[in-house]
């Protein structure tokens, strides 16, 4: 998925010494459980806060992360953080703030559960849980065995048949990815992950037309999605609705600015277009700012000498 000079494919774990997250969720809950998930490779880890909101996670290698705040009967935030050498203290540590409000409906929508997920067997989640944990030992071949294992368990595991597209599209593996979430909505047809995740596969694939539906829906269903409204946002940008892009982009990076989809690499573009180059070099310099090591970094400086613009 490219857009023109400035939209690249972020994959793999960048070279660098390993760092620590520190974060603390503001106003803090009694406890939450934060689960870190890479962004652009295979990764998962989990911790509970403590009492005054703080939790940390060590050893990690460079690249962006999704965190997961969940708190039973609050609801969960979802946020992207970046890790990385820039962001660091002289103890390797990157410390963030994260806010934890939710919203009425995305509380309903994360309260839902199949039947079919009910159904699913222990032995079944016994091979998810241990492939999660191969994940947080970076065994992404031993994590893909256990959820083969884990769908022939139970077929109607619709989040194995999910990971599974989740480690595929990370790793490059697009056609791959497109069966797993294809299969995944086979058994249980609308389900949301899924859904925006093929969406995402599709416009990653070019087929632009194709994955509007998807991603259409997935913006329609969780409005407050991040992921939902960039993927739109983008998805209108390749079929030359720049207005419609921006509106979506512009909530992508309301609802997370550091998100690890970069919606700021696709509003500059449109910006250019426009002949708007003073907002194109401010949402790269944004962009830089919050992604400072990201491997296409060293392109968004180039393009704003290019343009003009002083790096933060």
């Amino acid at each position: 998925m490219r857009c023109a000079r400035l939209l690249l494919v972020l994959a793999g774990i960048a070279a660098g010494r390993e760092l620590e997250l520190h974060g603390v969720i503001e106003p803090a809950p009694a406890s939450a459980l934060v689960t870190l998930r890479g962004s652009d490779f295979p990764f998962h880890a989990e911790t509970l806060s403590g009492p005054n909101g703080r939790f940390q996670f060590k050893r990690l290698v460079v690249g962006a992360y999704n965190v997961s705040v969940f708190v039973p009967g609050a609801g969960e935030v979802l946020r992207t953080v970046a890790v990385s050498e820039s962001l660091a203290d002289a103890k390797g540590r990157v410390t963030v703030k994260l806010p934890f409000a939710v919203s009425n409906r995305s509380l309903g929508e994360q309260s839902k559960v199949s039947l079919r997920e009910l159904a699913v067997p222990a032995r079944a989640k016994k091979e998810y849980s241990q492939a999660e944990k191969s994940l947080h030992k970076h065994d992404v071949d031993g994590a893909i065995r256990r959820l083969e294992r884990a769908v022939e368990i139970a077929p109607q595991f619709v989040a194995a048949w999910n990971h599974l597209g989740t480690i595929a599209y990370q790793s490059g593996r697009y056609e791959q990815a497109e069966k797993y979430f294809r299969e995944a909505l086979k058994r249980e047809p609308g389900s949301y992950t899924p859904v925006v995740n093929l969406g995402g596969t599709l416009l990653s694939l070019q087929r632009f037309e194709e994955a509007m539906k998807y991603n259409q829906y997935a913006a329609a269903e969780r409005p407050d999605d991040a992921l939902a409204n960039s993927q739109l946002g983008q998805n209108y940008f390749f079929l030359g609705d720049f207005e419609k892009a921006l509106k979506y982009l512009q909530e992508a990076k309301r609802l997370d600015p550091s998100h690890f989809s970069q919606p700021q690499l696709v509003l500059a573009e449109i910006h250019l277009r426009r002949g708007e180059t003073r907002d194109a070099i401010e949402e790269l310099k944004d962009l830089l700012a919050r992604h400072p090591d990201s491997r296409n970094a060293q392109q968004i400086r180039q393009r704003l000498a290019e343009l003009g613009g002083k790096q933060p």
